[in-house]
């Protein structure tokens, strides 16, 4: 690394420090808070998978026989397909915010960010509703070991992207402001890594929790 250049960039802007790879310091620190998070998340998604078809009792999230009888499974493949395309869709206004945000463009900036949110706000509402529907179908946490791992699993990926739809909601109030301009794209950048992630987990439990029986 040049010394000298990072000593200057550092004059310019304390926080703003380049690492030995190259990359920004803030955004190195973000890929090691991404690749803990990874962490997390596979091991829930293991737990799940590793009791996966374990439940001694009902609701069960798939058509299941029992003693000769058919249980309907609970799991409502539909609504989450929708709230899932949603989420994707969430992912493309999240690269025009980005665009915008780097040609300068305050109210396409301001405009792709409450999008965003918009979208993720209307997953996490599928979200809500089919915790509801469970709850009144006799599904909670302590019901059998599918709800205990459903819950805690989705539920995880819920909360990540309520806090998605907050830290997007703040920066189109700051973009609103004209505090989010071209030398602010990094901060954008971060919160379409965070936004990404987000949806990429839920590419890979999707298919895991309610497509693979």
């Amino acid at each position: 690394m040049d010394h000298a250049h990072a000593m200057a960039g550092h004059a310019a802007d304390p926080a703003h420090i380049d690492t030995s790879t190259g990359l920004d310091s803030r955004k190195m620190a973000f890929w090691t808070f991404i690749g803990s998070e990874c962490l997390l998340f596979g091991s829930l998604i293991a737990t799940y998978m590793a009791y996966k078809g374990s439940s001694l009792t009902g609701p069960y999230p798939h058509d299941t026989l029992v003693n000769g009888k058919l249980e309907h499974g609970i799991l409502n493949i539909p609504l989450t397909s929708f709230s899932t395309f949603i989420l994707l869709m969430s992912s493309v206004m999240m690269v025009l915010a980005l665009n915008a945000v780097q040609k300068g463009d305050k109210s396409g900036s301001v405009l792709w960010l409450l999008m965003t949110a918009l979208f993720g706000s209307v997953f996490l509402g599928c979200q809500v509703f089919e915790f509801t529907h469970f709850y009144h179908e006799g599904l909670t946490l302590q019901t059998n070991l599918f709800g205990s791992t459903f819950f805690v699993l989705t539920g995880f990926h819920g909360a990540h992207v309520t806090v998605g739809v907050i830290y997007l909601l703040t920066l189109a109030y700051l973009a609103h402001k004209g505090k989010v301009g071209p030398e602010k794209t990094l901060n954008v950048e971060i919160a379409g890594l965070y936004w990404h992630f987000v949806d990429v987990i839920w590419i890979v439990i999707f298919p895991l929790v309610y497509l693979i029986k």
